[in-house]
């Protein structure tokens, strides 16, 4: 391609080829789709290499008592994550479904720095997840507690209120994913969504 372009001066026609390739090249059905391409590969090779240069997020809390036993848990053992959502705000049925998604790809992507094992183990059940209900803040923090107390990792999402509810509202907990029974024995008594 250099040579082309040492060249170009010689020969008024590469020259002009030269122009017409590279207005082509940077047209955005062409340009936007390699921008795209881009910052996916380098996204994969970000996540490929663990805890590099991050910063620990305080959003996800793992029980100090249990840590290592979901980490290093049995292989066969079946796991579970639990959504957990707040009634008293009464939101839509589609914001219901944002703020789960908020959450279970919130406590993901926390795992996916520290718990990479366990976040495998739950994929290779299906990454089960039920969705239940709390009657308010309180419940909720109770079941936070509760999660954290026996090792489960939680994660709690703030909404941001642009929408239906106040800024900073806790709408969603996200018990898990961990040991079936585990999660059974915090959320177990909580009524289905």
């Amino acid at each position: 391609m250099f040579a082309s372009f040492r060249n170009a001066s010689q020969h008024p026609n590469k020259q002009k080829q030269e122009r017409e390739w590279l207005s082509v090249s940077f047209k955005p059905e062409n340009f936007v789709p390699g921008v795209v391409i881009g910052f996916i590969l380098g996204l994969l090779l970000d996540l490929s290499q663990p805890g590099k240069g991050r910063s620990k997020k305080n959003s996800i809390s793992v029980g100090k008592v249990q840590q290592r036993s979901l980490v290093t848990s049995n292989g066969d053992e079946e796991l579970k994550m639990v959504l957990v959502v707040r009634r008293d705000l009464k939101m839509t049925t589609g914001k219901i479904a944002s703020q789960c998604a908020h959450a279970a790809t919130g406590v993901y992507a926390e795992l996916m720095q520290s718990h990479r094992s366990l976040l495998r183990q739950w994929e290779q059940y299906g990454q089960p997840k039920i969705v239940v209900t709390c009657k308010n803040q309180q419940e909720m923090n109770k079941l936070k507690e509760a999660a954290e107390g026996i090792g489960l990792p939680t994660f709690v999402v703030a909404d941001a209120g642009r929408t239906q509810v106040v800024s900073g509202s806790k709408t969603v907990l996200a018990v898990g994913p961990g040991p079936k029974e585990s999660v059974d024995s915090v959320t177990g008594k909580q009524a289905l969504l």
